[in-house]
């Protein structure tokens, strides 16, 4: 008989009905019993598409009525902290989106707490577990390509995330949301630290969101030395309409890797006057779709299998920690070191 995690997911957003529907319909191993949301109706819309699971405004109420073994964060960024606390204290597993918290003293607080009550914690990075992508990182451990001297990541999606998410009380900005996932991929491909991050940014699609967050910044390039003199580009920039793009190269000294294609399939309609045509993914749903099932599904192994998750906290801790010092250099125009103070 198969072992069923009971899961609750915390969140009936886009990213949210990303997993509700995974872990309701692709993943065996999971048994989804309810769904959060302080909307409670978004909550039950999403529940109906999957045939029905009890829904709940708190995590709280949640745990209180259900039997639960493990949480997946899918809420904005300021709530992920308190939340995982809550669900860790409950005696359950938490993965959690990136960006992992809005501070490293956040991150440390959910590390703490997951490892005090012996629960596990697994932070989304779900590129970790794209086919192709995870292909990449064996070549690069079989010395496929030498040693790996550069890498390149960049993200572009086709349209702004929400506005908690620009906010700085509430959310790091778009060079958290975004590209979290390229820092955390970059760093994982060179198989080293980060110890120096310098950043350009501004507010160059739409320059007049600066004028309710002046921090606010679509077009980004950040340049990351590592421990092993490695050297690390992520390139993003939001909103830019012509699809969902996630591409990433990586030089060795015996040759060059790429992976990622801006075309969303194989389609190609070529026509009479020189033009072609194809299509663009509509987004990272469609893009990352087998890197979201497989994430997923891995977290719960962990837990059926009691082993370290392949994402940790100390991973999104240091995921995170590039990000804050890009912001950081970003502000004072000036590279910045780490580890952060």
């Amino acid at each position: 008989m198969v072992r069923r995690v009971k899961v609750c997911v915390v969140g009936a957003g886009r990213a949210g009905e990303v997993h509700v529907l995974n872990l309701s319909r692709r993943i065996p191993i999971a048994e989804l019993v309810a769904i959060v949301d302080m909307d409670l109706g978004l909550a039950k819309q999403l529940s109906e598409k999957i045939g029905g699971v009890h829904c709940y405004q708190t995590l709280s109420e949640a745990l209180k009525n259900e039997e639960i073994e493990a949480v997946f964060i899918t809420t904005p960024t300021f709530t992920h902290c308190p939340l995982t606390i809550e669900a860790a204290e409950a005696g359950a597993h938490v993965f959690c989106e990136k960006p992992m918290a809005l501070s490293l003293e956040e991150a440390d607080k959910m590390i703490s707490v997951t490892k005090k009550n012996n629960v596990k914690l697994q932070i989304g990075f779900m590129r970790r577990f794209d086919p192709e992508i995870r292909k990449v990182k064996t070549l690069i451990m079989e010395g496929l390509v030498g040693r790996i001297v550069l890498v390149k990541s960049l993200t572009r999606g086709p349209g702004l995330p929400p506005k908690w998410a620009l906010d700085p009380k509430t959310g790091i900005g778009m060079i958290a949301e975004v590209s979290s996932h390229d820092f955390d991929t970059i760093r994982w491909f060179m198989g080293s630290e980060a110890k120096m991050v310098y950043a350009e940014a501004d507010a160059l699609i739409n320059p007049d969101f600066k004028k309710e967050y002046p921090t606010y910044h679509d077009v980004y390039v950040s340049v990351i030395r590592f421990e092993n003199n490695g050297i690390g580009v992520v390139d993003g920039g939001c909103p830019v309409g012509y699809g969902y793009d996630a591409r990433i190269e990586v030089l060795g000294t015996e040759g060059l890797i790429t992976v990622g294609d801006i075309r969303g399939g194989s389609l190609l309609v070529c026509k009479s006057d020189k033009k072609a045509i194809t299509e663009t993914f509509p987004s990272w749903r469609d893009r990352f779709r087998e890197g979201y099932i497989n994430e997923a599904e891995s977290f719960l192994k962990a837990i059926i299998e009691d082993k370290e998750p392949e994402v940790t906290g100390e991973d999104g801790r240091k995921a995170l920690e590039m990000v804050l010092a890009a912001i950081e250099s970003i502000r004072t125009n000036k590279p910045v070191t780490l580890p952060l103070k």
